[in-house]
């Protein structure tokens, strides 16, 4: 078995990984339930690739996800960071010994758990006395319906904890002291500089140890970052240390962006250090991965990949659920069961671990590591000729500044099928997503040189704390609607079960746009005779020497999948 340890850095990224592990946790507790489809209870997804066991101080058998979580101090909410299964809530006073002056103690209440943590108490309360422990009177407990639940969580979400239903080991939430997050910007490159280095390293750097050391054989790190301001910058020294400690495991890296991070800059100072932060933060990313994908759309609503749904942008719990379900899909080849030749052609195909994707889009000749991001949500049935219908038009990209039908006789590819439907209605085998895949290629005027197609049956299940995205064409098992019907829009976990899915990573130079406006960024406001912004950059420890790096960095990617680049030669 070969373990796959997850990282996750920022705001933005724990709210996508908020919603990953919430939909793991949604196919474990299927998989116990005689009453739940029998395609999600028998995934034949191997979780123990995502998940450790274990056990607290009592005795207890855990099992959590093998995660390390990292962001600003205050950012857990209502959770404590020792997370709630090894929690013993006990008190360390803070008595000052070393000072004999007089001193004050600031502190603030606790957040209080929304109804949905309450609810999930309640469950708990329920279950220790179904199970003979006796917890009070749990018949005069609040019964708290799922609409309420519903309706807490899309008007008062405020931390990512307020809709994790996942117990955490105490090594895995980490919170960054003296960084609060309503103390003080943590926005741009030169903020989070030198935040990794000394004891917050050291300790960051044992707890990613700890997971390290438990595994069998570690076959990649899938690392999600929030690279919209200070936390990239600490991202790049954790992964400089990944890179030292750990030099033969691929990291897999997620640049991941909030739609409120895109909001037009008050003034031109503040602009021209946003671009100069997304050109350096993305050269030092990308200098310490295999493969980086940068996720997040400035305005997601309004995308092709929102076709089917209804998203408020300006909502994190929103945007981020979306993102996390196309990297639930990317992940799956990683964890499909191989036990043996039938059981991979029935219910699961095309298993591949973190390196073998890695080396199928950036060990090419090319030796390109920036790859694009697709999603169709939910994935349309597959309907055989209907080319303007089919999976390959539907899908489309959660990358920012992409061109688009790119003629690149180089692209390669890596989709991911789960849960698809036929156009009769019902689940569409294995044999016929390939088939479908291959026929939706026939009908294209481009295709990639090479393309790799998993498929399993398994849908994704839509658990409780999902936010309402689904519009009133999408049906109850994800089918897509001939015409609205009525009923509430949009629509969530009460309507919807399960959907189909499709997504993609592609390697391709559509991605040069995204590239090429990051290099003449940096050279307009950063390397150029008299830049506006150098003033800027140096006030964030960057040298020239470490700028011109930056510059021969992007242009190297620039040149590599388009000789041809205007911006492939000096401007000066």
């Amino acid at each position: 078995m070969k373990e796959i340890l997850t990282v996750q850095v920022g705001g933005f990224a724990n709210f996508i990984g908020s919603h990953f592990w919430n939909l793991q946790d949604e196919l474990l507790g299927l998989a116990d339930d005689p009453n739940s489809d029998p395609l999600l209870r028998d995934h034949h997804l191997n979780m123990d690739v995502l998940y450790r066991t274990g056990e607290t101080l009592q005795g207890t058998p855990t099992y959590t996800p093998r995660v390390l979580s990292v962001d600003l101090q205050g950012s857990l909410g209502s959770m404590s960071s020792r997370g709630t299964l090894y929690n013993d809530d006990r008190h360390t006073p803070s008595d000052v010994v070393t000072w004999a002056g007089n001193f004050s103690t600031h502190t603030s209440e606790p957040h209080k758990k929304n109804i949905f943590l309450q609810s999930l108490d309640e469950e708990q309360d329920n279950f220790s006395c179904s199970n003979g422990i006796s917890n009070g009177d749990s018949h005069s407990q609040r019964k708290i319906h799922d609409q309420e639940i519903v309706a807490s969580l899309e008007n008062d979400v405020q931390f990512w904890t307020d809709f994790s239903k996942v117990h955490y080991h105490p090594q895995s939430l980490y919170e960054l002291s003296g960084l609060w997050t309503d103390a003080q910007e943590f926005d741009n490159y030169g903020i989070g500089r030198d935040v990794f280095s000394g004891v917050p390293g050291e300790e960051i750097n044992e707890r990613l140890r700890f997971f390290a050391e438990e595994c069998d054989h570690i076959q990649g790190f899938q690392f999600i970052v929030d690279d919209s301001g200070g936390f990239s910058a600490l991202a790049g020294d954790f992964l400089e240390n990944i890179a030292d400690e750990y030099s033969n495991t691929p990291v897999l890296l997620y640049t991941v962006r909030d739609s409120r991070s895109y909001i037009k800059q008050r003034t031109q100072k503040h602009a021209v250090a946003r671009v100069l932060h997304d050109a350096i933060s993305f050269s030092r990313l990308s200098s310490f991965c295999k493969l980086i994908v940068p996720v997040g759309l400035p305005v997601l609503s309004q995308s092709k990949a929102s076709t089917f749904l209804h998203i408020q942008d300006d909502k994190p719990y929103h945007c981020s659920a979306v993102y996390a379900a196309a990297l639930h899909s990317i992940s799956l080849p990683f964890r499909m069961e191989q036990s043996g030749p039938l059981a991979d052609s029935r219910y699961v195909s095309g298993a591949v671990d973190v390196n073998g994707v890695v080396q199928m889009l950036a060990g090419q000749a090319r030796q390109n590591n920036v790859a694009i991001l697709d999603v169709a949500m939910p994935a349309p049935p597959l309907n055989g000729n209907q080319v303007e219908q089919s999976l390959i038009r539907n899908l489309h990209p959660l990358t920012p500044e992409i061109a688009e039908d790119v003629e690149d006789m180089q692209a390669v590819e890596s989709i991911t099928c789960h849960g698809a439907l036929s156009s009769g209605g019902g689940r569409a085998s294995i044999s016929e997503v390939k088939a479908g895949v291959h026929t939706a290629y026939e009908h294209e005027l481009t295709r990639p040189m090479f393309c790799h197609i998993s498929a399993a049956l398994c849908p994704l299940p839509i658990p409780l704390p999902f936010p309402s995205l689904f519009g009133n064409l999408v049906g109850q098992n994800g089918e897509l609607l001939g015409s609205s019907v009525s009923g509430p829009s949009p629509k969530g976990l009460l309507d919807i079960h399960s959907i189909p899915m499709a997504a993609r990573l592609r390697s391709s130079s559509a991605v040069l746009p995204y590239l090429e406006n990051r290099l003449g960024n940096l050279r307009k406001f950063g390397t150029a005779r008299g830049a506006p912004g150098s003033e800027i950059v140096r006030s964030w420890g960057i040298g020239k020497d470490d700028l011109d790096e930056v510059e021969e960095a992007l242009f190297g990617k620039v040149s590599l999948l388009n000789p041809r680049s205007e911006l492939s030669s000096d401007s000066d």
